[in-house]
């Protein structure tokens, strides 16, 4: 075997074992995060800001807790609110949702690899001043599918799968496992 032979094989297997460690948890190219979060909606029709980010290319809503720690609170980015009773979408089988709420809503235009726009959840914390700083900041979610964190003036593209579309370099925002077939979201991520 020739020494240029060798050394590109040798090249190819760093490369492949690079490619490999670049997938570990602590990576930011890491698709999905090892947090927890947990939302079961068998029926989103009941909060039609979630049926519309879950329809509708481009679209996306916040889930959070409301002040009476009653309800599910859906938000869009137009301020628009679906609140829904805690026990009438998750029962007892209880919710995590995730460092801040969560971030749901369709793609614009699917993924590399798919064939269809998917629905995608993000963590609605900044994950930069969470990795930086241990600290949860939340994100204000705006038109045209953007989320801006105030604290390190970061803007993510929720379209672009949570990446940086504005501010400092860092990773993109925690994204989370969610299945959404017939009208059913489940969010279950760890």
């Amino acid at each position: 075997m020739s020494n240029s032979m060798l050394s590109s094989k040798l090249s190819l297997a760093l490369s492949l074992a690079l490619m490999l460690a670049s997938c570990s948890d602590g990576d930011v190219n890491n698709k999905y995060c090892n947090l927890r979060a947990r939302l079961n909606v068998e029926n989103v029709r009941q909060a039609p800001v979630l049926f519309t980010a879950c329809e509708s290319w481009g679209e996306y809503c916040t889930a959070k807790i409301d002040n009476t720690g009653q309800r599910f609170l859906f938000t869009n980015a137009a301020g628009q609110q679906s609140p829904i009773n805690i026990l009438a979408i998750s029962g007892y089988g209880g919710y995590y949702l995730g460092l801040s709420g969560l971030i749901i809503g369709r793609l614009t235009i699917p993924e590399i690899g798919e064939d269809i726009a998917r629905v995608v959840c993000f963590d609605l914390a900044c994950s930069n001043c969470y990795q930086n700083y241990n600290i949860t900041k939340p994100l204000t979610l705006q038109t045209g599918g953007y989320a801006k964190c105030h604290s390190c003036q970061r803007t993510y593209n929720l379209n672009d799968c949570g990446s940086i579309a504005d501010g400092p370099s860092g990773r993109n925002l925690y994204r989370y496992r969610v299945n959404y077939i017939n009208g059913a979201l489940v969010v279950n991520n760890g």
